[in-house]
């Protein structure tokens, strides 16, 4: 099973047609990739899902230790209190060509952003697989985790982490009533009122009756003997408190279906930008009300974003959204960012200094003083004939103006020599994030 073919595009089985011809969906189909995946599936699993070829190799004979995350797509990355929390993905093999690798399940890096430090974790509980393009959210320090690739295709299970817990355990969370989302990856989610909201994706058709389109992608049955799969606009609800999915009826003008798009939620608004349907990659943004469940179009102007798959779009105030990076139709790879404000419904243009840094399927967290951490992802094209350029990097966007305690944290620091007497008169909490932040400054340069 080709994790190029299969795995590296926001929409599994489905490649864009090629440079050089007119409708083949398959000029990536001639070359040479195999899956390597990091453990092996539960027995369980294997009867579940069939897959004819064998992984060849495993993570571990790949991995050495390192004080930072490996270079990674696909991940999902979500912030409690000032902590990034870093699980999946996958990565170039170092001595294997193009063929690719699962991160470790069972690691989990977190990046302290008062620090700037990563630490690396292990995680003990049943989390069956090492997947990519899952979707990870996080309600009161809690990180769920839902749906997936890994080797023998797609998943619908869903997972918690309990991340102030003394130590990280994965539960399947099993007995859970009503009927669940299909198998898929690359959907979006939102999150209100202790409800995960998910939304579209790619994966097999639904079995039973679910509410929305599924469209089916003719060239995902070509790859290898599997059912075929699709894009979907289904939205299942999960409720925390009674453990039960359900689909709402929605109204108004419902989006198409859609993978490898991006979600925001701003109070009682689910906004949804771009994201793959067939060839196209889309620049279209709708929000949901999700009180109502009605559909609502916004329209984006021709000076606006350009369509685009793989992209973040991450709230940073009451009244706006950033969106950063992703993949264009023309196959570009991404550098550009812009703030959407809803009230106003404007986009404008946002400066930055890492428009040398494209970026595409990486992640977006927004920080505890208005910066939002980009980490992850490829910084060139993924469907092309070269090795895929992964990153490890940390890009940071300052997109709100810093608060007055950051300014004086600054100062201080600045001043830590002179003022250095002074700090056990701060509040602990203060305190606490000064010595945070001092710890920063003695190891830059290092």
């Amino acid at each position: 099973m080709a994790e190029r073919m299969a795995q590296m595009e926001e929409d599994i089985g489905d490649l864009p047609a090629g440079e050089d011809d007119n409708d083949s969906d398959r000029d990536e189909d001639d070359r040479a990739f195999a899956w390597m995946v990091n453990d092996d599936m539960d027995e369980e699993d294997e009867d579940e899902e069939v897959e004819d070829d064998q992984p060849l190799d495993t993570e571990a004979s790949e991995s050495f230790e390192l004080d930072t995350p490996a270079e990674r797509s696909g991940h999902i990355a979500v912030v409690d209190r000032n902590i990034m929390y870093v699980w999946g993905g996958y990565k170039n093999a170092q001595n294997h060509g193009f063929f690719d690798l699962y991160l470790p399940r069972n690691e989990i890096w977190t990046y302290n952003m008062e620090s700037g430090v990563w630490t690396k974790h292990v995680a003990g509980g049943n989390l069956h697989t090492s997947m990519s393009g899952s979707c990870g959210v996080c309600v009161d320090g809690v990180l769920y985790l839902f749906g997936g690739h890994h080797a023998r295709g797609n998943t619908n299970r869903i997972y918690r982490l309990l991340l102030r817990a003394p130590s990280l355990v994965w539960e399947e969370m099993r007995d859970l009533k009503g009927l669940p989302p299909s198998c898929k990856d690359k959907l979006g989610c939102w999150v209100q009122k202790n409800r995960l909201i998910f939304f579209g994706g790619y994966g097999y058709a639904a079995q039973g009756l679910h509410r929305g389109t599924f469209e089916y992608d003719e060239s995902s049955s070509l790859m290898w003997d599997s059912p075929g799969r699709g894009w979907n606009n289904h939205i299942h609800i999960l409720d925390l408190e009674t453990s039960t999915w359900s689909q709402p009826v929605t109204t108004g003008n419902t989006p198409s279906p859609r993978a490898a798009h991006a979600c925001a939620t701003v109070g009682n608004r689910g906004y949804v930008f771009g994201g793959r349907y067939k060839k196209f990659r889309l620049n279209d943004l709708y929000y949901i009300d999700l009180d109502t469940w009605e559909w609502h179009e916004m329209s984006v102007p021709q000076q606006g974003p350009v369509g685009r798959s793989w992209h973040s779009f991450t709230p940073v105030s009451p009244d706006h959204i950033f969106l950063f990076g992703g993949f264009t139709t023309d196959r570009e790879t991404l550098s550009d960012a812009w703030i959407y404000s809803v009230s106003k419904n404007e986009w404008k243009t946002f400066k930055h200094s890492h428009t040398e840094s494209p970026r595409l399927w990486h992640t977006a967290c927004s920080g505890p003083d208005g910066e939002v951490f980009v980490f992850g992802g490829c910084a060139n094209n993924l469907l092309s004939h070269q090795r895929a350029a992964h990153s490890n990097e940390l890009l940071v966007f300052n997109v709100q103006p810093k608060s007055l305690v950051r300014f004086c944290m600054e100062a201080v620091l600045q001043h830590r020599e002179r003022l250095a007497s002074y700090w056990d008169c701060l509040p602990k909490h203060l305190l606490h994030s000064l010595k945070q932040r001092m710890s920063r400054v003695n190891t830059l340069g290092s």
